[in-house]
């Protein structure tokens, strides 16, 4: 059956038997028909009477692929640092199924043509499904006020650090989006003026070769919180769709609900990976290979966060995946750039943090799969569900080192080298074909642009 947005063809039909099968806040054992693209069958013991593909998943967790609300995939005119072809092959040997990338490439994706352009570069090399934000500047309140909320993910508002002309900092454009955005609006909040001072201040007292530790202090708990309820009192003045990303502090976490469900909030929050699993200890061993915005912060930030993941005022967990190549970020901290890779290992990040007791696996597959899904209000994924697209990942209790070899980046490391993990990812399906197995990529199909029920 060929598949009527993109035109990938699924030859293939696929019997997962007997998984550990992680949904909707419970742990079966079933058996999973994949057929057409979509999951055919959910039950104890399929059979089927034409030539289909059976995989034994005993002993193993079958989960709904993860939902990454935040990448940089750096292309266009960054393509030396990464790729959309490059980071969705790492992407799908994480599990992660779907991703949705940021508008900060050169040139920025800051008008509908641009973006087009992106979806366009997508439908040919993403072996993941993928949707793109629209940025916002200064003066582009006309092309926001253009978009389709049935077939782009959001828009995309840096209230802090960004490049090109997309630091969004006059009052009158940021009500103007936070007005008449006919989508979920997403924002990087950090005060720059707060920023710029601290900097200036450090540098005063320290001179310009500043150790990565300062990172968490020059991009202050302050300079979060104070952009952050900005961003909140805006999006309740106007009534907007507003989604926080990678929550750094404690004291932020107050401003965000857990009282009502998931899809009747307005205002949500995502917590990342990297403030999940390090922290300012870690600029001694890590250096600016952990050096992200905003920056990993406390321990005590770090557990604040967890508690949130865990009592439901954060509602998404995601990367920020943002590489940059070894020499930029082996530069000194003041030069070096913010962000790195992390889409190959988040899943099995979680997993560790599962053994630690710090999350259950019911809960990972809450906030990487079915709250991404939920809170985009994504067109039939992010669930094990019959007539759901198959986007599925098997994961097995197998130990594995992290090394230079197996990574899948462009840059080439990750904060993770090193890493012993207990877990592997499998397999992975996206919409019904086999794109990851036993360690290698398989090529031949092409991942999905996402719709939205909007």
């Amino acid at each position: 059956m060929e598949n009527a947005k993109n035109g990938i063809m699924n030859k293939s039909s696929y019997l997962i038997k007997s998984g550990n099968i992680v949904n909707e806040g419970t742990c079966t054992v079933a058996d999973i028909l994949i057929k057409d693209g979509k999951i055919l069958k959910i039950a104890e013991n399929i059979s089927v009477d034409f030539q289909t593909e059976i995989i034994d998943a005993s002993g193993k967790w079958v989960l709904p692929g993860c939902i990454d609300d935040q990448v940089h995939f750096r292309e266009p005119g960054l393509t030396h640092k990464a790729d959309i072809a490059s980071e969705s092959r790492a992407a799908v040997a994480g599990g992660i199924t779907t991703f949705m990338e940021m508008p900060n490439t050169v040139p920025s994706a800051v008008t509908i043509e641009k973006l087009e352009e992106k979806y366009n570069i997508a439908s040919q090399n993403s072996i993941a499904n993928y949707s793109f934000y629209l940025g916002t500047t200064n003066s582009n309140i006309e092309e926001i006020k253009r978009l389709n909320p049935q077939t782009i993910c959001g828009v995309k508002i840096f209230m802090g650090s960004s490049t090109g002309d997309m630091l969004v900092d006059n009052p009158t454009s940021l009500e103007n989006i936070f007005r008449y955005s006919p989508t979920i609006i997403t924002t990087h909040c950090e005060d720059d003026p707060m920023i710029k001072e601290n900097l200036k201040k450090y540098v005063e007292d320290y001179g310009d070769d500043l150790p990565a530790k300062f990172h968490p202090l020059i991009r202050s708990h302050e300079a979060c919180f104070k952009s952050s309820s900005y961003a909140i009192s805006l999006a309740k003045q106007f009534n907007s769709r507003l989604h926080i990303l990678h929550i750094s502090t404690a004291i932020e976490l107050d401003l965000f609900r857990n009282d009502i469900p998931l899809n009747e909030k307005r205002i949500t929050a995502e917590a990342c990976i990297h403030h999940l699993w390090f922290t300012k200890e870690d600029y001694e061993t890590k250096g600016n290979f952990i050096k992200w915005n905003p920056a990993v912060k406390n321990e005590s930030d770090r557990e604040a966060i967890w508690k949130a993941v865990n009592d439901g005022r954060i509602d998404v967990i995601a990367t920020d995946h943002a590489p940059h190549t070894l020499q930029e970020k082996q530069e000194k901290y003041l030069k070096a750039p913010s962000g790195g890779p992390l889409v190959q290992h988040a899943l099995l990040a979680m997993f560790e943090k599962m053994n630690e007791g710090k999350i259950t696996i019911e809960k990972i597959v809450e906030m990487m799969a079915h709250n991404p899904a939920i809170l985009f209000q994504i067109e039939n994924r992010g669930f094990i569900r019959e007539g759901y697209y198959a986007d599925v990942v098997i994961v097995n209790k197998a130990e594995q080192v992290i090394t230079q070899e197996s990574l899948l980046y462009k840059c080439g490391w990750s904060p993770f080298e090193g890493q012993l993990f207990n877990y592997s990812i499998d397999k992975t399906f996206v919409n019904g074909n086999l794109v990851y197995t036993d360690g290698k990529i398989i090529e031949g199909s092409i991942g999905q642009r996402l719709y939205f029920n909007r």
